[in-house]
């Protein structure tokens, strides 16, 4: 087994019916001990770069870069659904790397063996990629004493060829090694808590809507054209119609006689509405529907306690976000649960629009701005925005309302949510900052910033119509 330098590139030639392995240069191996079977030393020096020895520890050594060495020790680890592969680099006093590799379960028990191993060799900085899931688990059980450092897959490119889990977590220990690697936000626990249970109530809701849905769907295809009458189909009228429904009742005018309050002087159209078709599968579908949209209502609020006992801590920054307009408690619970109330892990308000994924993407090249689509971002964060913004869509009063009626004149209105969630989002980064409310600009902040731009396009429009425009100054007048 000899090594041969070829220009740039490090040729191992193992036997003359093995093909040629090119390596870097960084990873050609110096010094070989004696004494040791030719096997032992391809599983020992190679398993790293063609994947050997994936289920038993792997030591190797090589000579160290020209780079700087940020972390002299550290770990890189590709974490999988049942397996977690750890790659530990050392760098001796010489200029020496120690190279340990382990494959791991990611069961607990796995888990507690990989910290205790990370323990003995001293190691308090590990990096590992964001998979789905997966990567929690393993987060939560070496979160303390360490510094667990979560990378974006955007952010690092393995390297091309040899594509194993081992290299994985060999590439992503060596760039923490040198400190190329960008980390991810990730709350403190009190907020992770919440913000699972917040998405978690956002999925109850979206189920109850469907399950509506569903009831309307039955009474169509029972004949039953209730929700054209009645406005709120599970209103305390329609809920006491469905039950009549189940039990049997069909008479269109008992049915109607249910109504309460301003339903009552619609029982002409109720009646007509009300006189369907139904069979004993509808009767069945409507119980089960109901039973459940009960069920979904009852553990939406105790899931909206058990949210209220989270937010105590966090009333101070509560307050401060239902003082921007369109935002209420849900709405400000819901965007604490995803950003928290820290924003110095943000250093300014374009990077938390960014991880957000609110902002214009930046790609150019050759002195061209080529695609300006946002990014993925926080889909939750993004989309509480966008809610927030179609109720300021729907006001006239404040300058976040103003700003979006006048892009959805000249941009549509998917881009002017997509603006005002920029805007909404930079307010909100800035008052948790200063702990300081918000304060409007006034609805008519663009009409004072444009005066002169506004009085020349009144004029030339009344000019178009055939008038005669001559200004004069409401002092004078």
């Amino acid at each position: 087994m000899r090594p041969t330098c070829r220009g740039r590139l490090t040729v191992v030639c193992f036997n003359p019916s093995t093909k040629l392995i090119r390596v870097r240069p960084a990873e050609l191996i110096v010094a070989m001990p004696q004494g040791m079977s030719t096997r032992r030393k391809f599983v020992s020096y190679f398993a790293p770069l063609v994947g050997l020895g994936e289920d038993e520890e792997c030591v190797s050594r090589e000579v160290g870069t020209d780079m700087q060495v940020v972390h002299e020790r550290c770990c890189g680890l590709d974490v999988h659904k049942k397996t977690v592969v750890a790659c530990i680099l050392i760098t001796l006093a010489n200029g020496e790397v120690q190279r340990h590799i382990r494959t791991f379960s990611t069961m607990t028990a796995g888990l507690l063996a990989l910290s205790d191993w990370l323990e003995s060799l001293a190691v308090t900085v590990i990096a590992m990629e964001s998979t789905g899931i997966y990567w929690r688990p393993v987060f939560n059980l070496l979160e303390e004493g360490r510094s667990v450092i979560l990378v974006n897959a955007q952010h690092m490119k393995a390297i091309p060829g040899r594509k194993t889990d081992i290299k994985d977590s060999e590439w992503l220990a060596d760039l923490l090694r040198h400190g190329l690697l960008k980390a991810s936000f990730i709350p403190p626990a009190p907020i992770r808590e919440l913000r699972d249970l917040t998405r978690y109530r956002k999925s109850l809701v979206q189920e109850r809507a469907r399950e509506v849905n569903r009831v309307h769907k039955v009474l169509e295809t029972a004949n039953v054209k209730l929700s054209s009458v009645a406005t709120d189909v599970l209103g305390k009228s329609g809920r006491d119609m469905l039950s009549a429904l189940i039990e049997g009742t069909t008479d269109a005018q008992i049915l109607a006689d249910l109504a309460r309050g301003k339903l009552r002087k619609q029982l002409p159209q109720l009646q007509q509405a009300l006189d369907g078709r139904v069979q004993a599968h509808h009767r069945l579908l409507l119980k089960h529907i109901l039973a459940h949209i009960i069920f979904l209502e009852e553990t939406l609020e105790q899931l909206q306690q058990e949210i209220e006992q989270h937010l105590g801590p966090l009333e101070e920054a509560m307050t401060l976000l239902m003082s921007i307009p369109g935002i209420a408690a849900l709405a400000a619970a819901a965007i604490l649960a995803e950003v928290g109330d820290d924003m110095t892990r943000f250093p300014s308000a374009k990077h938390l629009a960014s991880w957000a994924g609110v902002c214009p993407g930046n790609k150019q090249s050759g002195g061209k701005r080529l695609s300006g689509k946002t990014t993925q971002g926080n889909a939750t964060l993004r989309a509480m925005l966008a809610e927030v913004v179609w109720v300021l869509s729907h006001m006239k009063d404040n300058y976040l309302s103003a700003q979006y009626h006048r892009l959805a004149r000249r941009l549509g209105k998917k881009k002017a949510v997509m603006a005002v969630s920029h805007s909404l989002l930079v307010i909100i980064y800035q008052i948790l900052s200063t702990k300081q409310p918000y304060s409007d600009l006034g609805a008519d902040y663009f009409e004072q910033r444009d005066s002169a731009r506004l009085t020349q396009r009144s004029v030339r429009q009344l000019e178009a119509l055939g008038y005669a425009v001559t200004l004069v100054p409401k002092e004078v007048a």
